[in-house]
């Protein structure tokens, strides 16, 4: 059971849990430094290389079949860890304001509000399916919040990265609306059969 546990895909999870504080730190290191395109390049090479290891552990699980109970569990949680946490940051340091925080907004309650109804579902032993349009909208959302990450430090490389990763972060919250539906009307089924 151990073994399962420190299997490599497992390590990927762990390691994506880890990035989180370390992008924070990035966020602060940013805020104190004059020159702060170091932080913000660091700080997305950690959100990159995490949004990386989130298709290789669960690919990796699969066909090596090393899928574990700790595996699936965690899974979900560095997901939103990650991006939970680097929204909030980027609202904080002003990447994103405005109306743009509704988009963050969106995104954030979807991802509560889904795990919530996927663990009460579980509870019944009912599964609820990743569709092909969620796995692009987490897509969608990775790419967005890269180019958010990079922000002004990418402004000066390529004009209007912080322009595109706003749009797409918009695109994202309307598929993040969208599947969040999917997800409901589905689990209202299940909801209304209990009672």
């Amino acid at each position: 059971m151990a073994s399962r546990a420190y299997n490599i895909p497992n390590l990927l999870t762990y390691g994506r849990i880890l990035a989180v504080p370390l992008i924070v730190v990035c966020f602060f290191i940013e805020g104190r430094l004059e020159s702060s395109d170091f932080a913000r390049w660091t700080g997305l090479t950690l959100f990159v290389v995490a949004s990386i290891t989130d298709y290789l552990d669960g690919y990796l699980a699969r066909i090596w079949n090393q899928t574990s109970n700790i595996g699936r569990m965690l899974d979900p949680i560095a997901d939103k860890l990650l991006v939970a946490s680097v929204l909030l940051l980027m609202a904080a340091d002003g990447t994103i304001a405005g109306w743009s925080l509704w988009a963050a907004i969106t995104i954030l309650c979807r991802e509560i509000l889904v795990s919530g109804l996927r663990e009460y579902l579980a509870a019944l032993k009912v599964s609820v399916p990743v569709t092909r349009i969620a796995k692009w909208k987490t897509t969608i959302q990775m790419v967005a919040i890269a180019f958010l990450l990079a922000g002004p430090a990418g402004d000066k490389v390529v004009p209007y990265i912080t322009e595109l990763g706003i749009a797409l972060l918009w695109i994202a919250a309307i598929l993040t609306f969208y599947t969040g539906y999917d997800y409901f009307k589905a689990g209202l089924k299940h909801l209304v059969d209990e009672e």
